[in-house]
């Protein structure tokens, strides 16, 4: 989450007048994340989460994302979902950008990932997929490997500022994986993007994921290899197989692997590595100016990668 776009006080008014959620009594500006500007806006009826769209979001793919949250909360998955005005619309416009209020969901993201979290995660995970099952509406995932070759392009005459050597490294690693990876493993609804600070917690307790804007149709694997990532590497990225372990039987509990997601994890594993990494890389090398949101590090995901570079088989994550 971020803040891009200013919202004048008196744009907001007319644009909380078509929900009936009373008058507006603060509205104040969310600075994490990369992708969207999002307020904490404070109603007579409650709070609640006002976000608009920016450039990096396509329009035509806002109805798969705000009906895939009201899917999965109807079949009890804790998630936001978005608010309905008086003319029954729950996507209008606001400022020249798209733009929805979402229910406010309580909790905290964990700043220091525990083992508890990774147990919990893994079974929620898991439902999610299966809920995602039934939904009926469908969208590529537009960061899967088809689409790194073009983000490096795009950053290649500059990685190297970043990083010495670096331009060359990924170029050698697009070849692996546009070569070897995977084509027919179970596929269906992914979240695609859940990071620590979209996944909330009181005290112990899952309470809710959040931010659905990357989410898509593709491997489920591969989304359970972005959360081995993200969720169960230290702080100086070493590799903890104590909570991949709990994060995987969590999530086989619900939702067996089938043999081919097993053998192809460690490929996935090292796919959204690459993926992150772009993603970080070009946001670092093309920061919009008075966006307050810091740019995150893209070497993180350098190293994570290398650590997967030599993994041999998915034993290495405790499967």
């Amino acid at each position: 989450m971020a803040v891009y776009t200013e919202v004048s006080d008196e744009d907001l008014e007319r644009f909380v007048g078509d929900y009936d959620i009373g008058e507006v009594l603060s509205c104040k500006g969310i600075a994490e994340g990369v992708e969207n500007s999002n307020y904490l806006l404070h109603t007579e009826k409650g709070q609640y989460i006002l976000t608009l769209y920016e450039r990096r979001v396509a329009p035509a793919d806002l109805p798969y994302f705000l009906n895939l949250m009201e899917h999965l909360a109807a079949n009890k998955i804790p998630c936001p979902t978005p608010l309905h005005g008086k003319d029954g619309k729950s996507l209008r416009n606001l400022c020249g950008r798209p733009a929805a209020i979402i229910t406010f969901l309580a909790g905290m993201w964990p700043r220091r990932v525990q083992p508890f979290h990774c147990a919990a995660l893994g079974e929620a995970l898991a439902k999610f997929h299966l809920a995602g099952a039934s939904y009926a509406m469908s969208r590529r995932n537009n960061l899967s490997v088809d689409a790194w070759r073009p983000l490096f392009q795009s950053c290649a005459d500059r990685a190297d500022r970043v990083k010495p050597g670096l331009s060359s490294v990924l170029a050698g690693e697009l070849d692996y994986l546009e070569a070897n990876w995977p084509r027919d493993l179970p596929s269906g609804v992914c979240h695609a993007d859940l990071f620590p600070d979209n996944v909330f917690f009181r005290h112990e307790k899952l309470s809710g994921i959040i931010d659905f804007y990357f989410a898509c149709n593709d491997f489920l694997a591969y989304d359970v290899s972005i959360c081995l990532n993200a969720w169960c590497f230290e702080r100086d990225c070493s590799f903890n197989v104590t909570k991949a372990k709990l994060l995987l039987s969590s999530y086989r509990k619900a939702r067996p692997f089938a043999p081919e997601e097993i053998d192809a994890m460690p490929l996935l594993a090292r796919g959204n590595a690459m993926r992150f990494l772009l993603t970080r890389l070009y946001d670092w090398l093309h920061h919009p100016k008075g966006a307050f949101v810091r740019p995150k590090d893209p070497l993180e995901y350098l190293r994570i990668l290398k650590f997967h570079q030599q993994v041999k088989n998915a034993g290495a994550y405790g499967l």
